[in-house]
């Protein structure tokens, strides 16, 4: 898949994995596993052709450094042509277009540039997501492109001591990375041209997810 590179550095990654072993304990302690502790998105399905409300969980992974900044990479080989954020106060949000590498037919338009990344930046130090804290971040995407089976979106997660996380490996076979992409799922459109079923099933999702939190 193609993508921009990130504009966050991702040098400082093989010290974090370090940190978080050695956080292993006091991650069990606060009743969370490394496993489960990932950038998420919800619903993990949307219907091709839909707009998608998409909602991305950023937990805080370290012990004493707050989450400052989180950017998102969106595909620019089958990209969504329209992307908004919704206000999450005391961060401020960014959504860099750039020229896809082909144009793309999308609705009968040529589109020769689309949505390539979202990121969102803490105003200041209280803002920012505190060592034991989550955080959502939510927006519309859209068109949700079509005959493909799943769309990855790799997140940048940069805290405030300076290390950088990037959420970018892609699961092969059953084994799940240890720093797993977001993925969204793409279900066929249905044939009466109508997407409630899929909102119906993606707002079920985010109900659930706010349950278990």
């Amino acid at each position: 898949m193609s993508r921009t590179t990130p504009v966050i550095t991702r040098a400082l990654r093989p010290r974090r994995l370090v940190g978080a072993a050695a956080l292993a304990l006091p991650a069990l302690v606060l009743g969370a596993t490394a496993a489960s502790a990932h950038v998420t998105v919800t619903p993990d399905a949307a219907e091709a052709g839909s707009y998608a409300t998409l909602t991305f969980k950023v937990p805080n992974e370290s012990a004493e450094a707050s989450t400052t900044a989180v950017q998102v990479d969106l595909p620019t080989d089958t990209p969504f042509t329209s992307v908004s954020v919704e206000p999450v106060p005391g961060w401020t949000a960014k959504v860099t277009q750039a020229p896809l590498p082909e144009p793309v037919e999308v609705h009968g338009t040529t589109v020769t540039e689309a949505p390539a990344s979202i990121e969102w930046t803490a105003d200041d130090a209280d803002a920012g997501i505190a060592p034991g804290e989550f955080l959502r971040f939510t927006v519309s995407a859209g068109a949700v492109p079509d005959g493909v089976e799943e769309i990855v979106l790799p997140a940048t997660q940069t805290y405030s001591d300076g290390e950088v996380v990037a959420w970018d490996q892609e699961a092969s076979g059953d084994a799940e990375p240890e720093l797993p992409a977001p993925v969204l799922q793409v279900v066929p459109a249905a044939e009466d041209g109508g997407h409630g079923a899929a909102s119906a099933a993606g707002a079920g999702d985010a109900a659930t997810d706010a349950h278990t939190d």
